[in-house]
């Protein structure tokens, strides 16, 4: 049985998957990307699973993945921005080291963009976003083991702070 050195938590736009590659590869560990890993078993992006299938169906399947992650997965582990909301998910959390990536709402709003494809952004989404913000902050505040700010911070320095706050883990620590 394998677990993950760190699992990255956060907003859209907070840099799990920039982040996540740049720790994964400073550590020498892959990269586990749950949205990615659903997408594959879809195939079919998340957008279209949410237009498709509804919500519901896309949770259900995060809330699979993000166990198997968690329990098998060894690296760096990404989850998606909603995957933290799910009860069973949060306690599956507390036996890991989770960094949670914060990010002012103006940065990620930029890195989001209004041309991606982000289903829970319909519609208007800088108001979708803040209000995304401000429902989940509570939550990854809460689990958080470690909290890093991605804003106004180039991801190498990101990595810097997250590895200094890493357990140790035998002599692979850079």
């Amino acid at each position: 049985m394998s677990s993950p050195i760190a699992v990255l938590i956060g907003s859209p736009g907070s840099g799990k998957s920039t982040v996540g590659r740049a720790l994964a590869d400073r550590l020498g560990v892959p990269l586990g990307d749950t949205d990615a890993e659903i997408e594959t078993r879809a195939g079919k992006p998340i957008s279209e699973i949410f237009v498709d299938d509804g919500e519901e169906t896309f949770r259900a399947m995060e809330r699979e993945v993000v166990a198997t992650a968690l329990t098998s997965w060894s690296g760096v582990v990404a989850l998606g921005g909603g995957a933290v909301l799910d009860p069973d998910t949060q306690a599956d959390l507390a036996d890991h080291h989770v960094v949670y990536l914060q990010v002012e709402f103006a940065d990620a709003a930029k890195r989001v963009g209004i041309d991606q494809a982000r289903p829970l952004l319909l519609g208007n989404p800088r108001a979708k976003l803040k209000a995304l913000l401000e429902q989940r902050l509570p939550v990854y505040e809460r689990l958080a083991t470690t909290t890093v700010s991605t804003s106004s911070y180039h991801p190498e320095e990101v990595v810097d702070a997250i590895v200094a706050e890493l357990p140790l883990r035998g002599e692979n620590r850079s």
